[in-house]
């Protein structure tokens, strides 16, 4: 039986300008785990939109196998509220779950994902892997800007660059490397053709007799030549970011004091009100407290990453932590000389309506950058914003472009602790990887919530965590030492005590120590090799998870047979309560083979 599902054959697609696809072909069948990869605004959507076929293109062909259902989640929270219950008053956390729940329940033949991670916090995310790893027949075609997600899901990656799309036949690791010796060919190959064009314009400039028999090959190669660079798409550029720190302030950046706040109602995030809701959505007066008795120092230079899942308090915490919000219980003191700056992940100081000029200069024609005047225009450029783009009103802007917006505003304020609320939402990886080189070299200290677990094992250096009962515990190092010391058990956080400098006395993370290494720290690296106890359990679970694999496969195939019920009623039931449990064990041996294949 074929496994054949859907193809796309020269498939074109302009909206006025370029070609947004050119000529695109691809085949998809069962059990492809694919990532669709690009720049902002290479049209990554428009091709997902085009594969679900609520988007036509302007020519090519598309095929499908016979009944084939397709699903497609988009990447808009509002875009996805159509798939869930609309009569709750639910968090975008809980709207992005419970459409991907629908979607995986409906069993499509096709899942089509756009940057599914996006409101999920980090447990959440975990569930998606795991529910697409464990996937056979299904084919999911995604796209994201989670460096970790796209690692452990995708196995071929479709890259879209300028219009054409291509087809890698690897892991995203590998595709990263290969797709840059593709780009350093490319610019090789232009960059001689560059030079013989030079000298061939030359050439037919000094006068030379060129319609002569004998030069009219030259003639016509070079006007082939200048017909192959006029047709030429060179690639999107990069952004360019440049953070400006403010002087530095005293030794002790805020200072924690019994920091407490209840549920009262002013303040609250969605995701955080919605857990007081009641069967009917209306909000209850639930006492719980969001933080409590909350004590630290956080001192110069440090890096901190907060975590904690949709509704637990972070961007309470922020706000408390800026004096945006006055806490019911202790205090917040800023240091000596501090100066602040804050980027808020809904975007809240970018006025829809205003220009992309006016949001960063108001009516003035020239910024301060450094201490150095620039014209506005040349400013945002370096954020890759074209004149007529910044003239476009924000509301017209993508979700990428309001991201580098909000950046470019951000760093035109200079200063020494900078706050940062889900930054990485709708960045393109490119440009959330300058992102985190900007942050490794920042002098100034740091607040960051994100729930993109790469970023944070990239930048931060300690992370405080919010389990929802109240309580900020803090660990060394990024996520993965925070997970690593969860599911072992083998560390608890350290105390936030007044005077403490987070991490102190504890080791860093690998991460953290190259990140202290590039500011020419001295710091102590933390071992990573496994136990001998974990290299013998490390070479036992890839037969476990086949084993696993095979038993959830034969138990599904047996439960999806009707004939069975009838036959085997009793084998049915039994069937049908291992099933989960065999589920379970197969998700918790993964993700142990994971946890151990990194440290190995």
């Amino acid at each position: 039986m074929s496994d054949f599902l859907l193809s796309l054959k020269d498939v074109s697609l302009a909206f006025g300008g370029p070609q947004v696809l050119d000529k695109v072909s691809l085949s998809i069948h069962k059990g492809l785990r694919a990532a669709l990869t690009g720049r902002n605004g290479e049209g990554k959507s428009t091709l997902l939109k085009v594969i679900a076929g609520t988007l036509e293109p302007d020519t090519g062909e598309i095929v499908k196998a016979p009944n084939l259902k397709v699903v497609y989640v988009g990447q808009g929270v509002v875009e996805s509220k159509s798939e869930v219950d609309s009569s709750l008053n639910l968090s975008g956390g809980q709207i992005r779950r419970k459409a991907l729940e629908g979607a995986l329940l409906s069993q499509p033949d096709l899942l089509l994902l756009d940057e599914p991670t996006n409101h999920l916090d980090v447990e959440n995310i975990d569930w998606l892997e795991g529910m697409i790893r464990r996937q056979r027949e299904m084919a999911v075609v995604i796209v994201t800007h989670d460096r970790r997600f796209l690692k452990r899901v995708a196995t071929k990656i479709f890259d879209l660059d300028r219009g054409e799309l291509a087809g890698w036949e690897c892991d995203y690791p590998t595709f990263v490397k290969r797709k840059a010796e593709l780009l350093a060919d490319e610019a090789v190959y232009w960059e001689r053709k560059s030079k013989k064009l030079a000298q061939e314009e030359a050439w037919i400039r000094r006068g030379v007799k060129a319609r002569t028999t004998r030069n009219e090959g030259r003639v016509a190669a070079l006007m082939k030549l200048r017909a192959e660079f006029a047709a030429r798409r060179a690639p999107v550029g990069t952004a360019t970011l440049k953070l400006d720190t403010a002087a530095a302030g005293g030794v002790r950046v805020l200072k924690i004091e019994k920091l407490g706040f209840g549920w009262g109602a002013e303040g609250r995030t969605l995701d955080e009100r919605h857990e007081t809701l009641d069967a009917k959505g209306r909000e209850t007066l639930d006492e719980r407290p969001i933080i409590s008795n909350f004590t630290a120092d956080i001192l110069r230079g440090e890096r901190i990453g907060i975590l904690g899942r949709n509704g637990a308090g972070k961007t309470t915490l922020l706000k408390l932590l800026t004096g945006r919000l006055q806490p019911t219980e202790g205090s917040v003191t800023l240091g000596t000389n501090v100066e602040m700056a804050f980027l808020d992940q809904l975007r809240g100081e970018l006025k829809p309506e205003l220009t992309v000029g006016e949001n960063i200069a108001s009516d003035r024609d020239e910024v301060i950058v450094g201490g150095v005047k620039k014209h506005v225009y040349s400013y945002l450029a370096d954020f890759l914003f074209s004149p007529e783009r910044v003239r476009t009103p924000v509301k017209a802007l993508s979700g990428g472009e309001r991201a580098r917006l909000m950046l470019a505003k951000l760093f035109l304020k200079p200063a020494n602790l900078l706050i940062m609320d889900e930054p990485t939402n709708d960045l393109d990886i490119e440009t959330l990887e300058l992102l985190e080189e900007q942050l490794l070299n920042y002098s100034g200290t740091l607040l960051l919530v994100s729930h993109d677990r790469e970023f944070l094992d990239n930048v931060v250096t300690s992370t405080f965590v919010l389990e929802g009962d109240g309580e900020v515990r803090q660990f060394p190092g990024g996520y993965a030492d925070y997970e690593r010391q969860r599911k072992s058990g083998e560390a608890e956080s350290f105390p936030l005590r007044a005077g403490a400098k987070s991490g102190e006395a504890y080791p860093p993370s690998e991460a953290s120590c190259e990140a202290g290494a590039m500011r020419g720290e001295s710091l102590p690296l933390r071992a990573k090799k496994l136990s001998y106890n974990e290299k013998r359990e490390l070479e036992g679970l890839p037969a476990k998870i086949a084993a696993l694999e095979q038993e959830v496969a034969e138990i599904e195939a047996f439960l999806s047979d009707g004939a069975n019920y009838a036959k085997d009623p009793a084998r049915c039931k039994s069937a049908a309560e291992r099933l989960p449990l065999a589920k379970s064990e197969l998700d918790a041996a993964e993700s142990r083979w994971l946890e151990l294949e990194d440290r190995a």
